[in-house]
């Protein structure tokens, strides 16, 4: 129960039996006034009365001051008569005082009349007894009540005295000896309150403060110095750019190499907020955009890698964000205490990935010229003017053909992904039809097509919108999607390539077949660079899919793919209507 529950519990008690004994004792006082009132109001004024008329009467009745005295006294007489048989004695005293007035000289009246008079006043006598009586009952009845009720009242507050103090001052002592114990560091002092109340919230608050006291305590501080310094000094001596910052966004720490990169000093930034250094620090402000926005490292997309002017040259650095969590001492929720920003130099990497690149351009348009060269030769082989050729020389010359067909394609792939990669692509975007586009991927894969005996299946509505797409390119895509389905078809099957509009902005071109399909674990990879359905036999670089989609894309549109394992695959390729 909690304390303040039991002092107004406790006080509460003692006011009503204080309101009890207030009001019984009231309720006896007033009955015994009015008892009281009783006996003065009526028998005691009935003696005085009586009293007079016998002065009267022993006075000289027979003079008028005598006589008015006595009827002026039973005249009062007869206003106080309470008892039983009493008017019928003040009557008698009447009729006897009549006959004394009429005969004053006959004193045997005198007699009667004093007898009756004794008997009035004898009368209200014994009522005197009775009532009184009956007061000192109600006395004894009112001492008794009050007594019993005053003992009752007197136990409760006893009981309150003894046990309320105690409930209150032995838990604050109890707490008081332990804070003298952690004071003189006795930090293994803990306090035990069962009690659901407040002294047990005081309780559990001040053991999580005891178990903390002593983790401190425990802990070596020179120990703790120590591995202070050698933590910095490994931070200060990392090649890797690394700040340290807290939960109130101030820094903490940040190594040599995070300074130099951003152009500032030590001095400068521990213990500053790095929302007001990002207000004049461009660098800082691109590193802790989204934390400072969102106040939570953004994990949604892969980072782009951050291009820095350092060491008098361009370095590119991939950034990360480490919120640290720790659950403290006595708690059971994790809590972040701050973030650790690193940056990783990846420049060497970009810079054999330009390289390769660059190389990968090179030699692809390098080849390019002796593989054209070789075509046309082959192309003068075949022409019957400069000679006949026979059967096993026209079968040499169709390898040939074939695999410089095949390298001509590498090459235009890879000199493609070298336009991808460097970030290159040049598009020249205008209108152009649907038609202009499918009708030269067909004839660039019709020969393919026929000797597969494939039936190609063209579906474009004569009212089809123009796109705003590069017509070069867009061509190369569906030509690209169009080869792939026919080296995936099964022999004398059917391919669709179906245009249409979507909706009001977006002219879509599939391309299906009826190939054997991908399996699903592969459909969010298909587009990937260099990705080859695993098992698949026939021959391909990887890079088709690949580029396809950084065409595409690079034009505003989308490519997608809905495959069905053992049934076939679509390639839907949505670009913008024009307008």
């Amino acid at each position: 129960m909690k304390i303040k529950t039991k002092l107004t519990l406790g006080v509460g008690l003692l006011f009503v039996m204080i309101t009890l004994l207030t009001v019984l004792s009231s309720v006896y006082i007033n009955k015994l006034s009015d008892n009281t009132k009783n006996i003065l109001a009526d028998n005691y004024n009935s003696i005085v009365y009586c009293r007079q008329m016998l002065i009267a009467l022993n006075s000289d009745i027979t003079t008028v001051a005598g006589q008015k005295l006595f009827q002026d006294n039973l005249d009062k007489e007869y206003q106080t008569i309470t008892e039983v048989g009493e008017r019928e004695l003040a009557d008698k005293v009447l009729q006897d005082f009549k006959k004394i007035k009429l005969n004053p000289k006959d004193n045997s009246y005198l007699k009667v009349i004093h007898t009756d008079i004794t008997d009035i006043m004898s009368l209200n006598m014994q009522a005197l007894q009775r009532k009184s009586n009956i007061a000192t009952k109600t006395s004894d009845e009112a001492i008794v009540w009050i007594a019993v009720t005053g003992t009752f009242c007197f136990l409760i507050a006893f009981i309150l005295l003894v046990n309320m103090p105690s409930n209150i001052a032995n838990p604050i002592k109890e707490l008081t000896e332990s804070i003298k114990e952690i004071a003189a560091k006795n930090y293994t002092k803990r306090v035990h309150f069962e009690e659901h109340n407040e002294f047990g919230d005081v309780a559990q608050s001040f053991n999580t403060m005891a178990v903390k006291l002593e983790e401190y305590s425990s802990s070596d501080l020179e120990r703790l110095m120590m591995a202070k310094k050698r933590i910095e000094t490994l931070v200060d001596n990392m090649s890797e750019p690394v700040i340290g910052i807290d939960e109130q966004h101030s820094i903490l720490f940040m190594n040599d190499t995070a300074l130099n990169i951003c152009n500032l000093k030590k001095g400068d930034v521990i213990g500053k907020s790095i929302v007001e250094i990002a207000k004049y620090n461009d660098l800082i402000r691109t590193l802790t955009l989204d934390l400072l926005n969102t106040g939570e490292p953004d994990k949604s997309e892969k980072a782009t890698p951050i291009k820095i002017y350092a060491d008098n040259k361009e370095s590119y650095f991939e950034k990360e964000i480490v919120p640290i969590k720790i659950i403290p001492t006595g708690e059971k929720v994790e809590k972040n205490i701050g973030n650790v920003i690193l940056l990783k130099n990846i420049t060497p990497y970009k810079e054999l990935d330009f390289a390769k690149t660059n190389f990968i351009g090179t030699i692809s348009h390098e080849l390019k010229t002796p593989i054209s060269s070789i075509k046309m030769s082959l192309q003068l082989l075949e022409n019957n003017k400069i000679g006949a050729l026979n059967s096993e020389q026209q079968n040499l010359v169709e390898n040939i053909k074939e695999d410089t067909g095949r390298l001509l394609k590498i090459t235009g792939e890879l000199l493609n992904m070298t336009q991808v990669e460097s970030g290159t692509i040049q598009l020249n975007k205008m209108k152009t039809t649907v038609q202009e586009i499918i009708d030269y991927a067909l004839n660039t894969t019709k020969p393919t097509a026929e000797q597969k005996e494939i039936t190609i299946e063209v579906i474009i509505p004569d009212n089809i919108s123009q796109i705003i797409a590069d017509k070069e390119k867009t061509a190369w895509v569906i030509t690209n999607l169009l080869s792939n389905a026919i080296r995936y078809a099964d022999e004398n099957s059917t391919i669709k390539i179906k245009a249409q509009e979507v909706d009001n902005n977006k002219v879509d071109i599939s391309v299906a077949d009826q190939g054997l399909g991908i399996l699903p674990e592969y459909i969010d990879k298909i587009f990937n660079r260099y990705f080859r359905v695993p098992g698949t036999k026939k021959e391909g670089t990887g890079l088709g899919l690949s580029i396809s989609k950084e065409f595409i894309e690079a034009q505003g549109g989308t490519i997608a793919v809905n495959s069905e394992y053992g049934v076939g695959s679509t390639f839907t390729v949505s670009l913008d209507k024009a307008g």
